[in-house]
């Protein structure tokens, strides 16, 4: 920029990098293109899985879209943004978050080549507006009813194909849909209430529901009894222990039987809360801090079964599964504090012991122990088991679900022209781009099956055209390669899997066809190593 004399204005600081309009726009675009292009290979039932490694060495393998994204340290701003719809996109729905970020990617990919023919970027980010609104509209249209267990197992099954559970996707999908149930009070369903407990060990069919709790604790004293039935359980937030003083204090004690006497004094203040705890009548206690060696014993005697070192959210959910009230004082616990359950028993599992609360009557929070031959099988397991548990969840909040395998994309693809048309102006070309973007999803489903794409697509097209009461069903069959009714192979998602991938997809792309000027400060440099040992130089 140049002043009156001609002499340079510098506005900005010395070595910042700046780019503008369309050197901007490709470039941040490229940027998103790639994050697309890293998960674009897991999508679908039969897509691959990525191994990531971190600076500890740690190995995460999976193919879970935000799982990988979040484990990619992403540098470029605009690339960062695509991220972020991934982590939207699973908060809210649990499931989708491939398809949203691929969506992403493909819609600015479009864009690039209006760019080219300068039509502006505001008429573009318009015409993706009006285009989302209508595909939501559309889909809300195409959606079926979801209310009988089956489709909820149907949709179970659907999110778990394709993780690393094997030939186990049924009876899977099964437990999920039984813990939903469970833990829903009529149309609403908090599946936070769903605990997955995992341990190394037998196989993922070995994975079973718990209508409980699973502690991975072992009981604190041998001589306490492994199964309690009929159990009242106590939950302790504070320690079964001497209270320590807040300050320090110093007790100073000359004569010897004064000394006997402090320790009686102790030894009675702890036997106090062991009788406290028989006079309420729990024979099981839960406490989330520490319990003394001397407690430990009386409350072996007593023939009641303790656990200490809880972490606070299993000791909410053995409140929740059971009616207990957590306690924050031993001496004012009461018989109405205490909850119930069926029975509760120390299995050893492996090599550790664990707390099994089971035959609880109406729980409210339940347990799925999952089980697994490696550690990195069973996190994969516990990934596939959580997204299961959230679409279940979804499915049963909306009461909507659609097809699957490509069907509801290439039926928005279809009806997307039609509306473009009637829309008109230049706005129509970006609907159309909107539209030609829908194609990505069953061309990546059939990219990663080992079929042609082109002759998939087609093939979706011509079935979605002439069968006009059910080809807005039909999806890509990835095994003959054929387009198949999706209602009938029991392939199914939620609604709102994908109303949020393609709301979301829609706004981060419109917010980086916004950008035209990109102004990037130069970092700081790292600041120089200090002298290693010694004094520093002139301070002799």
């Amino acid at each position: 920029m140049y002043g009156s004399g001609n002499q340079p204005v510098i506005v900005l600081k010395e070595g910042t990098e700046r780019s503008k309009d369309k050197e901007a726009q490709f470039n941040n675009i490229a940027a998103a293109k790639a994050v697309a292009d890293a998960v674009r290979s897991t999508l679908g039932p039969k897509g691959m899985d990525k191994m990531l490694v971190n600076t500890i060495g740690d190995v995460v393998i999976t193919n879970d879209g935000v799982t990988i994204l979040k484990e990619i340290d992403v540098q470029h701003p605009a690339a960062k943004m695509v991220v972020e719809v991934a982590k939207t996109q699973d908060t809210e729905c649990g499931d989708g978050t491939t398809s949203s970020v691929v969506l992403a990617g493909e819609l600015l990919k479009q864009s690039e080549e209006l760019i080219n023919a300068n039509v502006h970027p505001t008429v573009i980010t318009n015409g993706y507006k009006l285009a989302a609104e209508k595909a939501v509209e559309i889909l809300n249209n195409i959606a079926v009813d979801a209310k009988s267990d089956k489709i909820l197992k149907q949709v179970a099954a659907t999110a778990l194909t394709g993780k690393s559970v094997g030939e186990e996707e049924d009876a899977l999908a099964e437990i999920v849909v039984k813990a939903c149930k469970s833990v829903a009070d009529g149309n609403d369903i908090d599946t936070k209430n769903i605990r997955i407990q995992k341990k190394v060990g037998g196989v993922i069919g070995d994975t079973y529901l718990v209508q409980g709790v699973v502690i991975d604790k072992e009981k604190v004293h041998s001589r306490m009894p492994t199964h309690v039935e009929k159990a009242k359980i106590a939950l302790f937030s504070c320690p079964l222990e001497v209270k320590k003083t807040e300050f320090d204090a110093q007790i100073q004690i000359t004569d010897p039987s004064s000394m006997g006497a402090f320790l009686a004094e102790e030894e009675n203040s702890m036997r106090a809360m062991v009788e406290k705890i028989k006079e309420v009548g729990a024979n099981v206690v839960f406490c989330q801090k520490g319990v003394d060696e001397l407690v430990q014993h009386y409350l072996a005697k007593a023939g009641i079964m303790a656990y200490r070192r809880l972490k606070q959210s299993d000791l909410e959910a053995i409140a929740k599964a059971t009616g207990a009230t957590i306690a924050g004082n031993v001496m004012e616990i009461t018989k109405a504090d205490l909850g119930t359950a069926g029975a509760v028993d120390e299995k050893q599992v492996g090599e550790d012991g664990m707390a099994f609360i089971t035959g609880c009557k109406n729980p409210k929070a339940i347990t799925i122990f999952a089980r697994g031959g490696t550690e990195h099988v069973l996190e994969e397991v516990e990934r596939a088991l959580t997204d299961a548990i959230r679409v279940v969840g979804v499915a049963i909040e909306d009461g909507k679900v659609v097809a699957g395998a490509g069907a509801p994309e290439i039926e928005l693809e279809l009806r997307l022209m039609d509306y473009a048309a009637s829309v008109g102006g230049r706005e129509q070309l970006a609907i159309e781009k909107f539209a030609k973007t829908m194609e990505i999803i069953p061309w990546t489903l059939a990219e990663n099956a080992g079929i042609d794409p082109i002759d998939s697509i087609i093939k979706l097209k011509n079935a979605h055209e002439k069968n006009k009461s059910k080809g807005k069903y039909y999806g890509l069959d990835l095994d003959s390669g054929e387009a198949v009714d999706m209602l009938a192979q029991n392939v199914v998602e939620p609604l709102r899997v994908k109303v949020q991938a393609i709301n979301s997809a829609e706004e981060v792309a419109n917010m980086i066809l916004r950008i035209d000027d990109v102004i990037a400060s130069r970092r700081a440099p790292p600041a120089p190593a200090g002298p290693q040992g010694g004094m520093p130089p002139g301070m002799m």
